[in-house]
C-alpha cells in the first residue's frame, strides 16, 4: 500500500481528469490504495476506522443519482467523505481492489460530490481487475503478405501525440516513437492513424497503456493501431527511413512536424 494513500491518489486523479496520459497510472495508484465507504451505524462496532479483514461480510450504503440509478460511494480520504455528507455516519477503510472485488456487477463512484470524481462501470471495474488498466486494446496480427499502404496523416494529431509523449517520457525503456496511417484494404475502408513505437525490452505494457491513452485522444475517436519497431519488416523499414520520430529518449520531448499526404 501506498503509506500516504489518499494524497497520492487524489493528486494522480485530479491528473488524469485534465491530462490522458496519466490514466494508466491512475489505475494503478487505486488498486494499491485504501478508500473509505459508507455503512449502516455500528456495523462495526466502536472501531470507526477499522480496516476489514479477509472473509469479512459487511454492507455497504447505496446513493442514487439524479437519474434514478444507484451506485456506491467510495472516498480517497476521510476529509472528503466528510465533506459529501450533512450528518454523522459510520464509515470503514479497505483496499481499492477489496471493494472492486466485493462489489462485482455495481456500479462505484469516487469521491461524488467533490471538483474531482470518478465514476466505475462494471465492465471497467471487471477490466481493472483483470489487466489494470480502465479499457483493453484490442489485438490484431497482420499477415506477412498482407498489402498495406502507408501515408502521413493530412491533419497533424496534435493532442493525442501530446498525450503519448507525455506518458512515453514516463517509460525509459522507449527509444522512439513514430506516426503514420495504414490502410488495410483487405479489412479498412478508411486508413487508421499507426504508431510504431521502438524501445528496449518487453513492450507489452507501454503497448497496452499506449493504446488506453490513444483511444482518449485520437481525432473524432477514430482508430489507431499500434505497433513495435523492430527495423526488420515493411513497417518498421518506412517508420526509421520515411518518418522522423515524434519522440526520442534522449530528447524526452517531442518534434512537431507539418506533414500532408495520404496513404
Amino acid at each position: 500500500m501506498y503509506s500516504t494513500e489518499e494524497n497520492k491518489l487524489e493528486e494522480i486523479l485530479k491528473l488524469a481528469a485534465d491530462e490522458p496520459a496519466h490514466r494508466p497510472e491512475f489505475c494503478k495508484v487505486l488498486l494499491n490504495s485504501t478508500v473509505y465507504v459508507i455503512t449502516p451505524d455500528n456495523q462495526m462496532g466502536e472501531t470507526e476506522d477499522a480496516i476489514i479483514s479477509a472473509g469479512s461480510k459487511i454492507e455497504i450504503e447505496y446513493w442514487q443519482k439524479p437519474d434514478g440509478t444507484q451506485i456506491i460511494p467510495f472516498f480517497s480520504s476521510l476529509q472528503l467523505l466528510q465533506n459529501s455528507i450533512e450528518q454523522e455516519l459510520s464509515y470503514i477503510k479497505l483496499p481499492a481492489k477489496s471493494l472492486f472485488e466485493i462489489t462485482l456487477g455495481t456500479t462505484l463512484f469516487l469521491n461524488p460530490n467533490s471538483d474531482y470524481g470518478k465514476e466505475f462501470v462494471p465492465g471497467e471495474v471487471e477490466t481493472l481487475l483483470s489487466v489494470g488498466l480502465s479499457q483493453i486494446p484490442t489485438q490484431r496480427i497482420t499477415e506477412e503478405n498482407t498489402e498495406v499502404l502507408l501515408g502521413q496523416p493530412s491533419e497533424y494529431p496534435s493532442k493525442m501525440i501530446d498525450s503519448l509523449t507525455q506518458l512515453f517520457v514516463k517509460h525509459k525503456n522507449i527509444k522512439h516513437a513514430f506516426l503514420a496511417i495504414m490502410h488495410d484494404t483487405s479489412i479498412d475502408e478508411k486508413p487508421h492513424l499507426l504508431v510504431g513505437i521502438e524501445a528496449d525490452g518487453d513492450l507489452e505494457s507501454v503497448l497496452k497503456e499506449a493504446g488506453v491513452v490513444a483511444a482518449d485522444t485520437a481525432p473524432n475517436g477514430e482508430s489507431v493501431d499500434l505497433c513495435c519497431v523492430t527495423g526488420s519488416d515493411t513497417i518498421s523499414k518506412y517508420m526509421i527511413n520515411e518518418t522522423k520520430p515524434f519522440y526520442e529518449r534522449k530528447w524526452g520531448s517531442k518534434i512537431r512536424t507539418s506533414v500532408s499526404g495520404n496513404a
